[in-house]
């Protein structure tokens, strides 16, 4: 069991979402896979709030660097030749919420995530009605 536990980690549950989170990714298109990011940045935000709560600083600080490495992976992402002006907008957010993760992190605020974690649950639901529509 210990062989077990150093290869998928101790926490059964992660494991099934990483799991889950890369056969997703795997099948996912460009705009399926923004999709997915969006819901990993919120979920890890939500969490980094609840254990900022509950005075969890190692999952605090495991789930906001989960969350900033996620808003740099959809600013990487950002097509400035097409997107015109909603790409430089897209990047100004991402870059806005992660200098707000970071001046948060040495806080035991955990408002400044669950604040991040709302804006971005607003671009991703405006981002599935485009998908959709």
């Amino acid at each position: 069991m210990a062989a077990y536990a150093s290869i998928f980690g101790r926490d059964p549950e992660e494991t099934y979402r990483q799991v889950d989170a890369s056969g997703r990714t795997a099948e996912a298109d460009g705009p399926a896979l923004v999709q997915l990011l969006y819901e990993e940045a919120i979920r890890a935000l939500r969490t980094a709030a609840w254990a900022t709560e509950n005075q969890q600083y190692a999952m605090k600080s495991d789930k906001l660097t989960r969350a900033t490495a996620i808003l740099f992976a959809l600013e990487s992402g950002l097509d400035f030749d097409s997107g015109g002006d909603v790409a430089v907008t897209l990047s100004r957010l991402y870059n806005g919420a992660r200098n707000s993760i970071v001046a948060a992190s040495l806080g035991n605020d955990p408002a400044p995530f669950r604040n991040v974690a709302s804006t971005l649950a607003e671009i991703a639901e405006a981002w599935r009605t485009v998908r959709s529509g």
